[in-house]
């Protein structure tokens, strides 16, 4: 019997795989029946992301694709949107740029996460004069405005989609390594971390295994915040002439320009850029926002986001 046991016994990988695949599905059935806007909003990122995935096949017409015959055309049945005044559709040029909107807010997001976290882990964990002389810099850094600091650096690289993802993460990354410090801080001082140490785990290890876990819920609330961020910086320095440059087709960059000069003559220039704006950040946030519910197990049990208090079985 024992033999037996062993032999459909599972091995600690695939049993860890397993854990984790019943960890997403229990997270996404929790998201769908506690967080139903936040679940909406997780629609809303999945189109756009499926949008700049296909916009090649998805969008009616090229991406420079000028009908000349066609300027400043209002929304009809050829075109959707309206076209622009070098006749090129609007809802093709709207599709491509949610691509643009998408690499740049998961890229930045991605690098901001990362040097939040190569700042923020080290400086909370040790304290002492490394955190002093780490946080005066994140001090120094954050008395600039933003938006000096990334035309600054802008004006110094020149336009360029890598150009704003590099600005946007890096700016971005040390703004927030403060959030993970704190949350660093306040892990670190759990009965659980000091046993790890007395037991004689690493200083690695500890961070790895028993702070980085712990701390799930801040960078989730980052990752979500720097991606709506990016969105709308990328939309502003676009907007300003130093972002995207054309022809690539940007939200913000279809706001400036053309949206801006014709605007009262053709207000579809600048209304469905403006809308896909507005759409793709409060999805991103309300779902950033939803997965940090769920995930916090203080929130557990007790009275939701919609007031509806978990019913307790008999």
């Amino acid at each position: 019997m024992d033999t037996q046991n062993a032999g459909i016994s599972l091995t600690p990988s695939v049993a860890i795989k397993r854990k984790k695949q019943n960890f997403y599905l229990e997270l996404v059935r929790r998201l769908l029946k506690e967080q139903p806007l936040a679940s909406a909003g997780g629609i809303i990122v999945l189109l756009m992301l499926f949008t700049g995935v296909f916009a090649g096949l998805l969008a009616p017409y090229g991406l420079a694709e000028h009908h000349l015959k066609d300027i400043m055309k209002p929304p009809s049945s050829k075109y959707l949107l309206g076209t622009d005044q070098l006749g090129r559709d609007l809802l093709s040029r709207v599709i491509y740029g949610a691509r643009v909107s998408m690499i740049v807010s998961l890229s930045s997001a991605t690098m901001c996460v990362a040097i939040s976290l190569i700042i923020g882990l080290p400086s909370g964990f040790f304290g002492g004069r490394f955190d002093i002389v780490v946080q005066r810099f994140v001090d120094a850094w954050m008395c600039f405005p933003p938006l000096f600091i990334i035309l600054t650096i802008m004006a110094v690289l020149g336009p360029g989609i890598v150009q704003v993802i590099i600005v946007l993460g890096v700016h971005s990354g040390i703004s927030n390594s403060r959030v993970i410090r704190s949350a660093v801080m306040g892990v670190k001082e759990n009965a659980y971390v000091d046993a790890a140490l007395a037991i004689g785990c690493s200083t690695r290890r500890t961070i790895i295994r028993h702070i980085l876990p712990n701390i799930t819920a801040p960078v989730i609330i980052v990752f979500s915040l720097v991606m709506a961020y990016a969105i709308l910086a990328e939309a502003t320095i676009s907007f300003l002439g130093f972002g995207v440059p054309p022809p690539i087709p940007s939200w913000g960059g279809m706001l400036s320009g053309e949206g801006r000069t014709f605007m009262y003559k053709a207000p579809w220039l600048a209304l469905w850029s403006g809308v896909a704006l507005s759409v793709a950040t409060f999805g991103i946030n309300v779902l950033g926002d939803g997965i940090r519910d769920v995930l916090d197990p203080r929130l557990r049990g007790g009275v939701k986001r919609y007031g509806q208090r978990k019913s307790k079985k008999r």
